[in-house]
């Protein structure tokens, strides 16, 4: 598995689970693999949970990451 991105530079939608963590597509309920319960400590503020989740095609999804890159 390769490292998660660092929490700053996703979306609300992809901290939460709502979209891959990689490229950015929607995952519905039940659609794509459960990263697992992340837990952040920033420098300032309080501590927080992220639940990453990714495609499960992943051919399909470094397509995608590719094409969000660009």
């Amino acid at each position: 598995m390769r490292a998660l991105p660092a929490v700053k530079d996703l979306t609300e939608q992809q901290q939460r689970g709502w979209c891959c963590v990689w490229c950015r597509a929607p995952l519905g309920v039940g659609l794509g693999t459960d990263l697992g319960q992340q837990r952040v400590t920033p420098t300032t503020g309080a501590t927080y949970l992220w639940f990453p989740r990714e495609c499960v095609n992943a051919t399909a999804c470094a397509g995608r990451d590719k094409a969000v890159a660009r």
